[in-house]
Formats: C-alpha cells, sequence, structure tokens
C-alpha cells in the first residue's frame, strides 16, 4: 500500500458487541476500526468556482479530470489546456477551451442520481440519445472475464481493510492496466476515465469492470469514452439495461464464482467451443 492510501484511512474507537453462538450471551468489547476518510475537492472552471465533489481524497487530478469528461464538460483532450491541484486546501483549477459547447454544457440541467450519497451530475436520460451507438464489436472470452472479475476482488485493498469504498479498472485480454478506489462508485470510474484521458491511454478492446450497481448514469458514462462493455459482481438497473441496449453496449452483472449474466450484447461475450 502506498502513502496516498495510508492517508485515506481514519482509526476510531468503537464498542464492538458480539454473540459467539446462539445461547450465549452477546458481549461487549471496546476496541478500534478503520474508516475510509471523506473529502470535498472543489473544481474551479476557467477561474470560477464550479462543483465541489466528495471522494476519498487520492487521485484527484484524474477524477477531476475524468469528472468533466464523462459529464461531458470536456469534450476533447485537446480542450484540456491547464490545470493545477492545491492538495491542501482540496482545490482542483482547470482551464478549458472556451467555446459554445462548453456554454451550452454549463446550463444544462443537473440530476440527483441514485449514487452513494446525493451525487449531481450534469446530464439527464435524454444525453443517452446524443451519445454515438457503441461500434466496437470485439469479443472477450468468458473465462477472462471471470478470472479478471476474481483479480479485481482481491486487488481492492482499501475494500478489504475498510469495507467503505468502490473499486473500477479498466482492463483487456492481458490484465487489469487501470484500478482506482474511491468511496464513491461513480468517483471511482472517473478516476479510471481521468488517467486514461491524461496519459493518453487508447481504451481500444478494453472494458471496465466496476465493483457497484450498474446504474444508468454508470452506463453513459462508460458509453462517453467509448468503451463497449462494464461489468459488475452486483445487479443493474432496468435503465441501465435499456440504455445499454441503445448504445449497443455489452452489461454483465453478476460476475462472480463461476457465473455471469449477461444482459446485453451478447456477442461480445465468446464461449470456447461456440462458432
Amino acid at each position: 500500500m502506498n502513502l496516498e492510501q495510508q492517508n485515506v484511512k481514519h482509526t476510531c474507537s468503537i464498542m464492538r458487541i458480539q454473540q459467539e453462538g446462539p445461547l450465549a450471551r452477546p458481549v461487549a468489547i471496546e476496541t478500534s476500526d478503520e474508516v475510509i476518510m471523506e473529502k470535498p475537492l472543489t473544481i474551479f472552471l476557467n477561474e470560477q468556482e464550479w462543483i465541489t465533489l466528495l471522494s476519498s481524497g487520492t487521485a484527484m487530478e484524474y477524477l477531476a479530470v475524468g469528472f468533466l469528461y464523462s459529464e461531458g464538460i470536456l469534450l476533447r483532450r485537446e480542450d484540456l489546456l491547464n490545470y493545477y491541484l492545491d492538495s491542501d486546501e482540496g482545490k482542483f483549477h482547470v482551464q478549458l477551451k472556451e467555446n459554445p459547447e462548453l456554454k451550452t454544457r454549463l446550463k444544462g440541467k443537473r440530476a440527483v442520481t441514485t449514487g452513494c450519497g446525493k451525487g449531481t451530475v450534469f446530464f439527464d436520460v435524454l444525453d443517452a440519445l446524443t451519445t454515438q451507438p457503441i461500434k466496437n464489436q470485439y469479443k472477450i472470452p468468458f473465462d477472462v472475464i471471470l478470472q479478471l472479475s476474481s483479480a479485481f476482488q482481491k486487488r481492492s485493498i482499501l475494500f478489504q481493510e475498510t469495507g467503505g469504498v468502490h473499486a473500477c479498472a479498466l482492463c483487456d485480454i492481458s490484465g487489469i492496466q487501470l484500478f482506482h478506489e474511491d468511496v464513491g462508485r461513480h468517483n471511482a470510474l472517473d478516476k479510471v476515465v481521468g488517467e486514461a484521458l491524461i496519459k493518453d491511454i487508447s481504451v481500444d478492446e478494453k472494458w471496465l469492470i466496476t465493483s457497484g450497481r450498474l446504474s444508468s448514469e454508470m452506463v453513459i458514462k462508460t458509453a462517453r469514452y467509448g468503451i463497449a462493455t462494464l461489468i459488475s459482481r452486483s445487479a443493474p438497473t432496468n435503465l441501465a439495461v435499456e440504455l445499454a441496449t441503445q448504445l449497443n453496449m455489452t452489461l454483465i452483472g453478476f460476475a462472480r464464482g463461476n457465473r455471469m449474466n449477461i444482459y446485453t450484447g451478447r456477442e461480445r461475450v465468446f464461449i470456447k467451443g461456440e462458432e
């Protein structure tokens, strides 16, 4: 575990009550527990205070840039002129190229999502209609999906220690390429997108694994970056399934052990022996 990960945990005193068996008397024990920290990050867009995100406080540059992109505020990598993170103050200053599209997006609708807490986003469901359907038709072997889903769970160290974070990973046939954790599943996805964008990492023939529920906003964020497949050990919502169908995406839930449910895009999952 690196120093940044160590700085996102807080040790607090707790009273733990446990019962060893159905006939045993409950016992109260004073002990300690590690909890994940939650920190604000305020984004200043073109010198104007714009929005404050709550996150675990790690990889904040990736979080901010990924959020701007997946929300449709940053449309192209070349529009990102400059940025600076003041980690002590929890402030991210970013300069974007001025254009009519940017002004339109900043005046757009906000929505309260079904995220961890009440997340504010700048799209509504109609945004999915302006997102281009995914054309990439690469196939992912069934066994590779399960292998990487298992490796993904084992890699989430902060979850193992605190139980208080979600994770997201960008994967390809060779393994996990990018991995981030955060208190919110949207934040973890945005960190992955932000790192890929800043480092100019291609997402061709890559897919995302997330630890959280497959909701409509997770589908739209994934589609905005041109990624065709989104996988989770959890369940999707009906709107996520409908949007994934419209966007020609592959949506996979309950990927754990030796099974998975493919809700849309069955043609991208390859099973050995299939024609």
